[in-house]
């Protein structure tokens, strides 16, 4: 039986009296052509830059406009939020800068990146279980012992609004923009932007993306009610909501176009392009939107697509794990070992094969013990930068007819 929700009682105005709420606090993020995703993709591809916005992501809009929303005697009690990441920060700011008592509580994994920065912005930071739902269901504890207001990450209309600001800059920025692709995990985001473009524009396509491993919103919308799935691992972090709210979704049903889902390897080949060819890091869940666009996840010849970078904030270590991940998939790295007769000129030998295919050498280790290496050898193991997989096919072979056995490695 379909959810019979209770549509939100949420408008444009709502959006617009959010946005002068807000103004003076969040920037306007850039808009800009990306001649490298129009090419890849079969749409002119603009990039809406918000992960250059103040605490890395959207989250402010919808933080600040909730709690400016707040009467005086709920700011003097506080407010109190669960999150992991994006929301903590934009929460801890909107109440350092309203003069608001504040409490994250975070998972005890929780990075302590971004739990210094949560800090930093002067909320008091709690510790507590060993999930998400752990922390959430101590932080409405908390919420019903102290008084505190909880500002929730996406099933509030204030919080709706204050993200919908976005829209209303996009159609200013771009007023003949054909279609927007929003990331989509609790549905806020793509919610309010919906909503104030198609209040606009009523042509205008809107189409969330959705990470494989948590299809939330695709799954509430078939089944016709807002439901639960069960989560995997996804470098799409931010957006791993495994329920989309009852606001959102009923917002989501009436203003979205279509949700198209996209694969782990995609989002890390999207994650790798931007950095690489735009000098933009992105952070999992915001290159969703690019991931979709390139791989043809949305339908071609929409004409001008606006693929919201929704957040940038990403731990240099997974940043790191994700570049390489990229160049391996892409054949610009390569690994590989070779066992050699333990003589002078035998390395050289081998590196002038790899010198006159144009490979270059990032690193070498020798090993000259192990089960499967003989007395009298050596095995080599390289640390290879190459084009492509087709110049990595050449090596191979190659080297295999100068009677080398070359094994890839991991």
């Amino acid at each position: 039986m379909e959810h019979q929700a209770k549509l939100p009682q949420l408008t444009l105005d709502d959006i617009q009296k959010a946005r002068t709420r807000i103004a003076g606090v969040i920037q306007q993020t850039p808009l800009d052509y990306s001649a490298t995703f129009t090419q890849l993709s079969d749409n002119e591809i603009y990039l809406k830059l918000e992960n250059l916005q103040k605490t890395g992501s959207f989250k402010l809009r919808g933080a600040y406009n909730k709690i400016t929303s707040l009467t005086e005697a709920e700011r003097n009690r506080g407010v109190i939020a669960a999150s992991a990441g994006n929301h903590a920060q934009g929460v801890a700011l909107a109440a350092r800068d309203l003069g608001v008592p504040c409490t994250i509580v975070m998972p005890e994994g929780a990075s302590l990146a971004k739990i210094a920065a949560t800090q930093a912005y002067g909320a008091n930071v709690v510790l507590h279980g060993a999930s998400y739902d752990d922390a959430y269901a101590h932080a409405v504890a908390l919420r019903d012992e102290r008084g505190y207001t909880y500002v929730h990450a996406f099933d509030d209309e204030a919080i709706i609004a204050g993200q919908g600001t976005m829209g209303l800059e996009m159609l200013e920025q771009l007023p003949d923009a054909d279609a927007i692709v929003i990331p989509m995990g609790g549905g806020g985001l793509a919610a309010g932007i919906a909503l104030a473009v198609k209040s606009l524009k009523k042509d205008i396509r809107v189409i969330g993306v959705e990470a494989t491993a948590v299809p939330s919103v695709r799954e509430s919308l078939e089944l016709g009610r807002p439901t639960t799935v069960t989560a995997q691992a996804t470098l799409a972090d931010g957006i791993a909501v495994q329920r989309p709210g009852d606001l959102s979704y009923a917002l989501i049903k009436q203003y979205v176009d279509d949700v198209v889902l996209v694969e782990e390897e995609e989002i890390s080949r999207a994650m790798v392009l931007l950095l690489e060819r735009c000098k933009i890091v992105a952070e999992g869940a915001a290159a969703t939107s690019v991931a979709a666009a390139i791989n043809r996840k949305i339908p071609s010849g929409l004409g001008k697509v606006i693929c919201v970078l929704s957040g940038g904030n990403v731990d240099v270590t997974v940043l790191s794990r994700i570049i390489e991940h990229g160049l391996i998939e892409s054949g610009r790295f390569l690994r590989l070992a070779v066992t050699l007769l333990d003589r002078p000129g035998a390395l050289k030998d081998l590196l002038d094969v790899l010198a006159a295919l144009r490979a270059n050498v990032l690193s070498i280790r020798h090993h000259r013990v192990g089960t499967h290496i003989h007395l009298g050898q050596t095995e080599v193991e390289l640390d290879l930068e190459t084009r492509d997989k087709k110049h990595i096919e050449m090596l191979c072979t190659a080297l295999r007819e100068r009677g080398y056995t070359p094994v890839l490695r991991d």
